[in-house]
Formats: C-alpha cells, structure tokens, sequence
C-alpha cells in the first residue's frame, strides 16, 4: 500500500541553506537531517570530504505535510526547474517494485531499484511525463 508522496527539493550544495530558509519562511519544524557524512563509511567508495556536510536527506513538516529536502551528490548533474520530485513511501516491497514498473513506463530509470542503508528498496524514475518519482519502501510503517 501507498503510504504517502511528498514534495522532494534537491539542492546544488546549498541544502543547509534551504532547510533553514524555508523552516523560517513556512513556520516548518525540522524532524530531521541527514548529511552525506552520516552515511555508513563504504571504503570501496569513500564520501569526499568537501561532501560530508552536504544534506543527504532532511524532513520539515509544513503544517500537516511533510517537505524533503536533499543536496546533489558533487558532479551530479543539476539544472535549475529540475529539483522537484515526488518522494512516494510504499509498506511492501512487491507494490514497490509495480509502482516503479508502472512509473517508468515510457520513462527513463535513474536509479534501479535496490537496497539502500535506509530502505529495503530503493530507486529513482523519470515517467513519460519527465516528472522524477522517488519510490522507496518503508517496511515498519
């Protein structure tokens, strides 16, 4: 089952700006932040040092909505009117994986579905539409 979608903003470096711009200009409460440096150490591919303080992922919630917000990994493509996406939250990993076949029908995967330190499953996909879906499974809902 679809467990909610919400608006994602990707940032070029400036994600701590961003989440204290907008947590002053929507009155959001910051639940979380995540930097890239807070990721489990991979030695077969080490996070830069000029990259551990980007955000890997914060969560404000507006009102009753919640808004995420995350940095570009460095040398990752970005261009300005491409940093929305929609972040969906599935609680099975079969719906997952259909919600994600359906999505890139006519599209373009970005990610391939696969285990993440944060999910069980895990991709990103642009649809038909050139709107870049987000599909991750939270198991423990």
């Amino acid at each position: 089952m679809i467990t909610g979608v919400y608006p994602y903003l990707v940032m070029n470096g400036n994600g701590k700006e961003a989440v204290s711009f907008y947590e002053h200009a929507l009155d959001a409460k910051v639940i979380s932040v995540q930097t890239f440096g807070d990721m489990p150490s991979n030695p077969d591919y080490p996070t830069p040092d000029d990259t551990k303080d980007r955000i890997l992922n914060a969560q404000l919630k507006v009102g009753s909505i919640d808004l995420m917000i995350s940095d570009t990994f460095p040398g990752s493509p970005y261009q300005l009117g491409s940093q929305v996406t929609i972040a969906i939250t599935i609680n099975d990993i079969e719906k997952s994986k259909e919600v994600f076949e359906r999505l890139q029908a006519g599209g373009k995967v970005g990610m391939p579905l696969q285990e993440t330190f944060w999910s069980p499953l895990y991709g990103q996909v642009i649809d038909k539409f050139g709107v870049q879906w987000q599909v991750s499974t939270e198991l423990n809902q």
